[in-house]
C-alpha cells in the first residue's frame, strides 16, 4: 500500500532517524556497562563498637572506585543520562563546573568514552586536584571567581558546541535510584546478613543532593522504617533551607569541607525525602576524619568526617533512648587528596580550628568495642 495515497490528504512526515548516531550511543552505553561489569562493588566496613550496645555502625567505602570517590557513580549516571536523553552527541565536548572529585570522575568516564572533557575550576584550586583531573584525561579551564564557574561552563559549552553536564541540576534525576549502579540498592543488599539488616538511620552529606535523593526515594519505595539524615557543614545553605522550607537561602560563602556544602540550595536537593538534618562544625569534620583515619589505618577525607560526626550524634541519641539497631553512612573519598590541608597541622591552625575537644568527644561517643 502506498502511504502517499492511502489517506484523504498527505500527512506531515519528518524522519530524523540517524543510524550512525544510534550506533555511536549504543557503543558508549556498551562501554559504560562493560566498566560496570569489570568493577567489583565497594566494601561495607563495620566499625567496632561496644557489643553491649547492640548498635552497629557501617561505612560504605566509595573511595575504592576506579576514580577514587563517591562521585564515580554520579559521573557514570550523568553520562548515561545524557547519552540516552539525546543531549550528548559525537564530537561534543563535555564541560563541568567542578574543582573536586566530580571533575576527576567525569574526566575518567569521558576518557573511557573518547569524549573531550573540560573542568571549569576557580583560581587557587590545589595543584594536586588539577593533576588528578589531567591525569584522568581532562583539561582545566581556570576562572577568577568560584561564583562564576557555572556561567563560564555554560558559556564554554555554547561556544564549543558542547554539553554543560551541570551536576547540581541533574544529579537527582540522572541516578536510577531503583537500580543500575544505585548506591542505595547496593548498600541495603550488603546489609541483609547483618544483625540489624534494616538500618535505623542512613547518614549522608549533601553536595549536589543526588545521594540523599537516591537513598530517600528507595527507602520510601521499599516501605522501610529507616530514617534518612543529611549532615551539613558551615557556610552551606542546605540546613537553613531545609529547616525553614526556603529554597532561596544563600550564604555567600563556599564550604571548607570539599565535596559537600553549597552556598545555595541546589536544584538536585530533594528536601521532602530527608527526615533529619544535622549541622556539623568544620573543626568537628576534620577531627573526625583524623579520628577515623587512625581507627582504619588509612586516611579518609573530611566529608567522611562530617558523616561520622552526625552518625555519632544519632548513636548517642539511640543509647539515651535505649534503642538498638544499625547506622549506615558513607566513606566518600581517600584522605591522601588532602595531605596539604586537613592533615597538615599548620593549615588547620590557619583556619582557627581546635580539633582536640572534638577528638575527645568522638572517643567518648564511638569507643572501640568489647565492653
Amino acid at each position: 500500500m502506498d502511504a502517499s495515497t492511502m489517506w484523504p490528504e498527505p500527512l506531515r512526515d519528518v524522519d530524523r532517524s540517524d543510524d550512525a548516531l544510534r550506533a555511536w550511543v549504543a557503543e558508549r552505553i556498551h562501554r559504560l556497562d562493560a566498566d560496570g561489569r569489570r568493577s567489583a562493588d565497594t566494601h561495607l566496613v563495620r566499625l567496632d563498637l561496644p557489643t553491649s550496645w547492640d548498635i552497629q555502625l557501617y561505612l560504605k567505602d566509595e573511595s575504592t572506585h576506579a576514580s577514587g570517590s563517591l562521585k564515580h557513580r554520579l559521573a557514570r549516571s550523568l553520562f548515561l543520562f545524557a547519552l540516552v536523553g539525546g543531549t550528548l552527541r559525537p564530537g561534543m565536548p563535555v564541560i563541568e563546573a567542578s574543582s573536586g572529585s566530580t571533575a576527576v570522575s567525569e574526566a575518567h568516564v569521558a576518557r573511557m568514552l573518547d569524549i573531550p572533557f573540560i573542568a571549569v575550576v576557580p583560581r587557587g584550586t590545589s595543584a594536586r586536584k588539577i593533576a588528578l583531573i589531567e591525569a584522568a584525561g581532562g583539561r582545566c579551564h581556570v576562572v577568577e571567581d568560584a561564583a562564576s564557574m557555572a556561567s563560564e561552563a555554560r558559556r564554554l559549552a555554547q561556544e564549543r558546541g558542547g554539553l554543560f553536564m551541570d551536576q547540581f541540576t541533574y544529579a537527582e534525576r540522572a541516578t536510577d535510584w531503583r537500580g543500575n549502579n544505585s548506591i542505595a540498592v547496593s548498600a541495603l543488599a550488603q546489609m541483609e546478613l547483618e544483625p540489624h539488616p534494616v538500618p535505623r538511620w542512613i547518614v549522608v552529606g549533601a553536595g549536589t543532593g543526588g545521594t540523599s535523593a537516591t537513598f530517600g526515594r528507595l527507602l520510601r519505595y521499599r516501605r522501610l522504617p529507616t530514617s534518612l539524615c543529611v549532615a551539613d557543614v558551615e557556610n552551606s545553605a542546605f540546613f537553613e533551607g531545609w529547616v525553614h522550607g526556603d529554597a532561596t537561602v544563600t550564604t555567600g560563602r563556599g564550604s571548607r569541607i570539599e565535596g559537600i556544602g553549597r552556598p545555595r540550595v541546589e536544584p538536585s536537593f530533594v528536601p521532602g525525602v530527608v527526615d533529619r538534618m544535622i549541622s556539623v562544625p568544620d573543626a568537628a569534620s576534620v577531627a573526625a576524619a583524623r579520628f577515623l583515619s587512625e581507627r582504619l589505618g588509612r586516611r579518609v577525607g573530611a566529608s567522611t568526617g562530617t558523616n561520622l560526626v552526625a552518625a555519632a550524634q544519632l548513636i548517642t541519641r539511640m543509647r539515651e533512648r535505649g534503642e538498638t539497631g544499625s547506622v549506615l553512612t558513607l566513606l566518600c573519598d581517600p584522605g591522601d587528596r588532602y595531605t596539604d590541608t586537613y592533615f597538615e597541622d599548620g593549615w588547620v591552625a590557619e583556619q582557627g580550628w581546635d580539633l582536640d575537644p572534638w577528638r575527645a568527644a568522638l572517643e567518648r561517643a564511638l569507643p572501640i568495642g568489647a565492653r
